[in-house]
C-alpha cells in the first residue's frame, strides 16, 4: 500500500515560508497567512500553485486553538460556520493562482471580542515517488465582534526548569478577556526580589494567548543568582492591572 504524506501550515506560526513543500515537483502556497474580519466584511485569499503538476485544491473551515506552549491546533468549526466561501473547489496550473472569497456572517447575538478560525486549503492526493501526497495550508482569520471589550489575564502558577546556566520560569496565564493577548514589551513582566530588592525583572518570549483559553508565559533568567527568590508577576494596563507573587527556587 503507497503511503500517504500530509504536509500541514497552520499560518505564519508554524512556518518560515508562506505554504509547504513535499518535493519540486508539488507545492501550495496562500497569502495573506492571516486575515482580521471586523462585523460583516469581507477579503480575499491568492492561492498559488509553484510546483510541476496541476492541483485540485478543496477548500473547508475550521476551528483553531493552541496548546499550552503555543502551537497551533485544529479544531471543530465553531466560530468558522460563521465564514462564508467562494469557490469550495480550486483548480490551479501548474505555476498558477487562483483568488479565495471570504466573507464573514457573524450571527445577531455574536458576543463581542476575537473568534479565532481556520480557512483551511486542502490538495487532493498526488502519486509522487511511490508515496500519495496531500498538502494543506491554513490561513487564520481573527473574526473581531464589535461591542465591550475586556482584557484579563490572571496568572495562576510559576515553575522553573533548569538547562545549564539557563532558567526558564514558565508562568502559566489564564485570559479571562474576549480577544487575543500579545505577550511581550510591556504588558507583561516578571521581576526577581531577595531582601526587598530587585535582582532582574524579565519580560516574555513572544507568543499570543486566545481569548478563554491558557497558555505558557516563558521568561528566560541567565543571570548569577540562585536559591530562593521572590518572583513578582505584574500584568499591566490597558485593562485590569494585576500583580502577583511566587517563591521560587533558581
Amino acid at each position: 500500500m503507497r503511503r500517504l504524506l500530509v504536509a500541514l501550515v497552520l499560518g505564519a506560526a508554524a512556518a518560515s515560508i508562506p505554504g509547504a513543500a513535499a518535493g519540486r515537483a508539488i507545492g501550495l502556497s496562500a497569502s495573506p497567512l492571516r486575515l482580521t474580519l471586523k462585523g460583516a466584511s469581507a477579503a480575499a485569499i491568492t492561492v498559488r500553485n509553484p510546483g510541476r503538476r496541476t492541483l485540485l485544491v478543496d477548500v473547508s473551515r475550521a476551528g483553531f486553538a493552541r496548546s499550552l506552549r503555543g502551537k497551533p491546533r485544529v479544531r471543530p468549526a465553531g466560530h468558522a460556520a460563521w465564514l462564508r466561501l467562494r469557490p469550495r473547489r480550486i483548480r490551479i496550473a501548474p505555476g498558477g493562482k487562483a483568488v479565495l472569497h471570504v466573507r464573514a456572517a457573524q450571527p445577531r447575538r455574536a458576543g463581542p471580542g476575537d473568534h479565532p478560525a481556520l480557512v483551511l486549503l486542502t490538495t487532493r492526493p498526488l502519486g509522487l515517488h511511490h508515496v500519495r501526497v496531500r498538502m494543506r495550508v491554513g490561513v487564520i482569520v481573527d473574526l473581531h465582534v464589535r461591542g465591550r471589550i475586556v482584557r484579563r489575564l490572571d496568572p495562576r502558577a510559576l515553575e522553573v526548569r533548569r538547562g545549564g546556566e539557563e532558567r526558564l520560569l514558565q508562568l502559566r496565564l489564564v485570559n479571562r478577556g474576549n480577544v487575543t493577548e500579545r505577550l511581550g514589551g510591556n504588558r507583561l513582566r516578571l521581576a526577581l526580589l531577595r531582601d526587598g530588592r530587585t535582582l532582574a525583572t524579565l519580560r516574555p518570549r513572544r507568543r499570543e494567548l486566545l481569548p478563554h483559553s491558557a497558555g505558557l508565559a516563558v521568561f528566560v533568567y541567565r543571570g548569577p543568582v540562585r536559591g530562593t527568590v521572590l518572583a513578582r508577576v505584574e500584568v499591566r494596563p490597558p485593562g485590569r492591572s494585576h500583580l502577583r507573587a511566587f517563591w521560587i527556587r533558581l
